[in-house]
């Protein structure tokens, strides 16, 4: 039985699902900033299935939270003009609730299963022959009257979304024609879809306002999105609504983001490392108990900026502390700590 929390649109339709309200997502692969790379390939193999007349690959989508992994979903789903079904790995329990979606697919229908590395391995292995072989082996009854039924499927296109791929099965992960990972946007590509954002919400914004906003978005365009709306309010009450540099360096700084980005959990982090545990090696438990979060959100969320941006050094006895952090947190590095842990 189909999962309550999917359903099937079509691309006329698709600005009313759930996961398209938000009015920022760009709906075409010119609107999409960014990911150049991506949107090439992407387009070849689109035009491609067009012509043949045949569903696209499988693709996957991998990359930290924020980049534009389910827009990107969404926009493939327009450009094949394909119908699409969306699910999410969380909310599949059962091998009937992904039995239901893949026997009600159309002719290059998409499903789109965001977080697909938390798809249970029992549900798993149902993708296999589906993805492989256009085919769904289903077991009925139990016991010695058990007898397996082969139901063929219509040629379909899976998109799967995920921040861990190293969670992914070899079986699962080697059934993706088209693997995509998405990486970090610059700040003139922030800054664009900044003032793209800010046209679109009728919010005025100097050039240097959308600069400030970009250095401090983490190269994330949700996060980017999330900034604008912040320092929109504190315009519309202090500036008649017009986004200057003062209007958005003054509020940001107001939410404790500093100039590269690092907000109040990212600097609390760092503070632990160093103050807490000396300055690592450290496991990613300890360090989430000392600040109060989830592993798995610091994991997926804090960690790949912070390591991107030479904050934090993963070894493979935990995590350190940079010559960076300690310079960019004003703190006093101890003497011979450097070298120290590499031998502790």
């Amino acid at each position: 039985m189909q999962n309550s929390e999917s359903r099937k649109i079509s691309p006329m339709e698709q600005t009313g699902d759930r996961e398209m309200l938000n009015e920022l997502r760009p709906h075409n692969f010119n609107d999409f900033v960014g990911q150049t790379k991506i949107k090439t390939n992407l387009g070849v193999s689109i035009e491609s299935s067009k012509k043949r007349k045949d569903s696209l690959d499988h693709v996957l989508f991998t990359g930290p939270p924020g980049l534009g992994k389910t827009t990107l979903a969404y926009i493939i789903a327009s450009a094949m003009d394909s119908r699409i079904i969306t699910t999410s790995g969380p909310v599949l329990e059962k091998p009937g609730d992904i039995a239901g979606m893949l026997t009600k697919l159309e002719a290059k229908d998409i499903l789109f299963i965001d977080e697909i590395h938390r798809v249970p391995k029992v549900i798993e292995e149902y993708l296999y022959s589906a993805m492989e072989d256009f085919r769904l082996d289903i077991i009925i009854d139990q016991g010695p009257g058990a007898r397996s039924v082969s139901l063929q499927l219509e040629k379909f296109t899976l998109i799967g979304s995920t921040t861990r791929s190293g969670m992914l099965s070899a079986p699962l992960l080697d059934r993706f024609g088209i693997r995509c990972r998405l990486n970090y946007y610059n700040v003139d590509e922030l800054a664009d879809i900044v003032k793209r954002s800010a046209a679109i919400l009728k919010i005025r914004i100097e050039d240097e306002g959308a600069m400030i906003i970009a250095k401090r978005s983490r190269g994330t365009p949700r996060i980017a999105n999330r900034l604008l709306k912040l320092t929109r309010d504190l315009a519309v009450v202090k500036n008649k609504g017009v986004i200057t540099k003062e209007i958005a360096d003054e509020c940001l700084n107001n939410w404790e983001i500093d100039h590269l980005g690092l907000d109040e959990l990212d600097k609390k982090i760092l503070t632990t490392i160093i103050d807490t545990y000396n300055g690592g090696p450290v496991g990613l438990n300890s360090i989430a108990v000392s600040v109060g979060e989830e592993s798995g959100t610091i994991e997926e969320v804090y960690e790949p900026f912070l390591v991107q941006e030479g904050f934090i050094r993963r070894t493979s006895r935990g995590r350190e502390a940079t010559d960076l952090a300690y310079s960019h947190l004003g703190l006093k590095l101890k003497k011979g700590k450097s070298q120290a842990g590499l031998f502790e």
